[in-house]
């Protein structure tokens, strides 16, 4: 068996590459960018464990199931802001002008951006990200863990958006760092997918079955993961509580709508 680990770009850029050579050479992937992938390089497949998943990890399409959850909130670290400064909206972000230059964002959150748009409009969306780039002048990160360990360092103060899993994966580890949960909460998956023209069909099969499997799930949660099971309890208890109620979007588009807010993120945050 050969494993390889790398950042969901690298991995969408070398299915692509393989993919045009024609090259039969990876049986599965376990990544945020499957759901992006044309649809002939992934297998149809039905296995017997997604039946207990949430409806929202499953493809309508049957060619991609959500493995672990990434709901987008904001995060603190606990020793630099008291609970009570927290801004209880987005737009009370406006008012904490004195955090300006100490906020961090990754450089890829177009799924949180579109979140926002779904959320508040076109018109009114547009202008809240652009006012609160221009009251907090928050800084661009390349990498979701990097932006949890910064902001878990002191590095940082706060991640305007991040995934809540990183956020509780580094708190695990000790670090002074928690999220809290604002309206709209964006939701996508780490997803697993088949090659269609995968070298190793029925083993590929098998082992898509077991990571959506109660056991695995389990194991993915101690480490601070998202479920998107039901019958695995969230680690720890706690996280769930503070989603609940909360106004949550799946934000799970293909690659041409993807470019779109891709752009509109730039647009807004890069460009300044």
């Amino acid at each position: 068996m050969h494993y390889v680990r790398s950042s969901d770009s690298n991995i969408l850029a070398r299915i692509a590459i393989e993919t045009r050579a024609r090259q039969r050479t990876w049986d599965l992937a376990v990544t945020t960018t499957v759901n992006r992938l044309p649809n002939d390089v992934l297998l149809q497949f039905d296995p017997p464990e997604a039946r207990a998943l949430i409806p929202q990890a499953r493809d309508p399409n049957r060619r991609w199931y959500g493995v672990y959850a990434n709901y987008n909130t904001p995060a603190y670290n606990t020793n630099l802001v008291k609970a009570s400064e927290l801004p209880r909206s987005y737009e009370e972000f406006l008012d904490r002008r004195q955090w300006s230059g100490k906020i961090a964002i990754d450089d890829t959150d177009d799924e949180w951006l579109s979140a926002m748009i779904i959320h508040y409009g076109e018109e009114r969306g547009r202008k809240l990200l652009k006012d609160m780039v221009a009251a907090l002048k928050p800084v661009m990160v390349d990498g979701h863990l990097a932006l949890a360990r910064s902001v878990g360092a002191g590095e940082y103060w706060l991640a305007l958006n991040n995934y809540a899993s990183l956020t509780v994966n580094v708190q695990l580890a000790g670090a002074p760092i928690a999220f809290w949960a604002l309206d709209p909460v964006a939701l996508f998956f780490g997803s697993v997918g088949i090659s269609a023209q995968a070298p190793h069909p029925k083993a590929a099969l098998l082992a898509a079955n077991f990571i959506l499997s109660r056991e695995a799930e389990q194991f993915l949660t101690r480490r601070g993961r998202m479920p998107t099971r039901p019958d695995v309890p969230v680690n720890p208890p706690h996280v769930a509580d503070v989603l609940k109620d909360r106004k949550i979007i799946a934000t799970i588009f293909a690659g041409e709508e993807q470019k779109k807010w891709q752009g509109l993120f730039k647009d807004i945050f890069r460009a300044r």
